[in-house]
């Protein structure tokens, strides 16, 4: 089943584009949908075992977090990083690094059902890995590839500006167009932009809001 694909904070696909997925994908993509208790909905796309989009429409972004949440500042920072990483960073390392070097290894085979537990999961507090999961990236750049690949190494509990991003993704001095990839991200919480941050503060999280993007932290226990 084929529809409207929407991306990150509802943003609706171009319609050229909808139509060259739907060319690509022969028409064969699957839609679930799922809610999360005091969250919101998602819409998972899959083509077999690999996720086409994923969008997450949240409750009210103004919406506090419930529970004792035990959050702490970013690892190795008192504040949120700023500027980009330099050549040698040790932040280039196993930290945050990118999943693959090539950007072709696969994912694992996680079925839309699983995947959507997963997030449930997620959401509700346990650490539910999201970023092994197979996502369709032959549409990107390599610009958008290496972005996407090395934010999906960002661990939980971390950020990294836009500049660290596109350093780490091999683009220092890229930040604007890191910002834009994450602005036009179709892989709700599978590629986690909510862990980018400005340089001076957390930056914006889209139609989304940024009340979103500070529970969403919160809950992996950084406070930006």
């Amino acid at each position: 089943m084929i529809g409207s694909l929407t991306g990150f904070g509802g943003v609706k696909i171009p319609d050229a584009l909808m139509g060259a997925i739907v060319e690509s994908k022969a028409l064969s993509a699957t839609l679930t949908r799922y809610s999360v208790p005091g969250w919101g909905a998602g819409e998972l796309w899959t083509l077999g075992l690999v996720v086409l989009a994923h969008d997450f429409d949240y409750f009210d972004a103004s919406a506090s977090v419930a529970g004792d949440v035990r959050a702490h500042s970013p690892k190795g920072a008192a504040s949120p990083p700023s500027g980009t990483v330099a050549s040698k960073s040790s932040r280039m390392g196993d930290v945050i690094a990118p999943t693959s070097q090539n950007g072709n290894e696969p994912g694992s085979g996680v079925t839309p059902n699983e995947l959507a537990a997963r997030v449930t999961a997620y959401l509700a507090g346990d650490t539910a890995p999201l970023n092994d999961v197979e996502l369709d990236l032959s549409w990107t750049t390599p610009f958008q590839r290496a972005v996407a690949d090395a934010l999906r190494g960002v661990p939980r509990g971390e950020v990294v500006t836009y500049g660290e991003l596109a350093a780490v993704a091999g683009y220092p001095g890229a930040a604007r167009a890191a910002g834009s990839f994450c602005a036009a991200n179709r892989f709700a919480l599978l590629v986690p932009c909510h862990r980018v941050v400005g340089a001076s503060g957390i930056g914006g999280y889209g139609a989304t809001g940024v009340g979103i993007k500070r529970r969403l932290l919160a809950l992996e226990g950084v406070v930006v």
